[in-house]
């Protein structure tokens, strides 16, 4: 997550809806949200274009101003859309290197090592996983020299990782 990501992890890009609020706030046992097909339609809609106009947005999915209208307020009610941002090119941002890097922490220390490696520079997503590792963390830098930086610096310098290990990225398709 970027630093902008990390102050307001209520929004998500369109290709990402449905970004939780919080690690913790998923965990929380709340019920998910039921969705019927018109649902899912829109949040896929609005996946691919946050832009759209509610009226736009409901010729596409066959339902009336409304109908759409209060179908968006409860998506949004119901935290199943949690906000809407720019999706950007980042190579023409001057993000040319892109790497994941798995992270083995102390035991018991996730959520400090969470909050720090998300507030980093550099750092687009943490995901904690189930593996030999704990964590999976994407960097973007300008270069290799800034990837080098972020991972050698400043990741293995928060305290509670033991080790790290880099993956450079060399393509990327979106899905």
């Amino acid at each position: 997550m970027s630093n902008d990501q990390l102050s307001s992890r209520k929004t998500s890009e369109p290709g990402r809806a449905g970004r939780v609020a919080s690690p913790r706030a998923a965990a929380s046992g709340a019920p998910p949200v039921v969705l019927d097909e018109t649902d899912r339609e829109m949040v896929t809609a609005l996946r691919q274009d946050g832009r759209l106009s509610v009226r736009a947005l409901a010729q596409r999915v066959h339902v009336s101003r409304a109908s759409a209208y209060n179908r968006l307020d409860r998506l949004h009610r119901d935290g199943v859309i949690t906000g809407y941002a720019a999706q950007v090119d980042k190579e023409k941002l001057g993000l040319t290197t892109a790497a994941y890097v798995s992270v083995s922490i102390q035991q018991g220390s996730w959520r400090e090592v969470l909050d720090v490696l998300a507030a980093l520079q550099g750092v687009e997503k943490v995901a904690l996983v189930g593996a030999e590792f704990d964590m999976l963390v994407e960097v973007r830098a300008r270069d290799n020299h800034e990837l080098r930086d972020v991972v050698l610096e400043r990741i293995q310098a928060v305290p509670g990782v033991l080790a790290t290990r880099t993956w450079l990225v060399f393509e990327e398709w979106a899905t």
